[in-house]
């Protein structure tokens, strides 16, 4: 029992210490507030071109994404990196790829967080690809299969 109580504590003192090992900075934004418009608006120039069928803009863009990501710290890691594998994409395929991990670190920051997109810009998911992406507008303009299935998706 003895030992069952100490392991206990020492879990409870580990989670602590792990929680304060990510903290937020001061450009963290706080809860009901909009994603920052230096990560969104290049990271809609990716997701148009991609719906295009183009890779013109997209390395430039995700670059453009990834200096972003890095002055909001560590929460923000994870756009940071996937944008950064974006900016290497060797093809349309890849992109696709590549932008759908960008795609799904964005998501998964913003729910966290308890961010919303900022006005006009709404989450939708490709069944097909299993991810999400941000986009403009009303009408779904899917970016992992472009011209072959535009609007394949639902917004969320």
């Amino acid at each position: 029992m003895k030992n069952v109580i100490q392991l206990s504590l020492a879990l409870v003192i580990l989670s602590i210490f792990v929680a304060g090992c990510v903290p937020a900075t001061s450009n963290t934004p706080q809860a009901g507030a909009a994603m920052s418009q230096a990560i969104v608006e290049p990271y809609l120039k990716i997701q148009t071109a991609l719906a295009n069928d183009s890779i013109d803009e997209v390395k430039a863009s995700a670059g453009n994404v990834a200096t972003a990501a890095t002055s909001l710290g560590a929460p923000a890691m994870r756009i940071d990196t996937a944008a950064v594998q974006l900016v290497a994409a060797a093809d349309l395929a890849d992109a696709r790829a590549k932008f759908g991990t960008l795609s799904d670190a964005i998501v998964a920051y913003m729910d966290g967080l308890h961010i919303a997109p900022p006005d006009g810009v709404r989450i939708a998911f490709c069944p097909m690809a299993k991810k999400p992406w941000l986009q403009q507008g009303s009408t779904l303009a899917n970016p992992y299969y472009g011209s072959a299935m535009p609007t394949c998706g639902s917004f969320r």
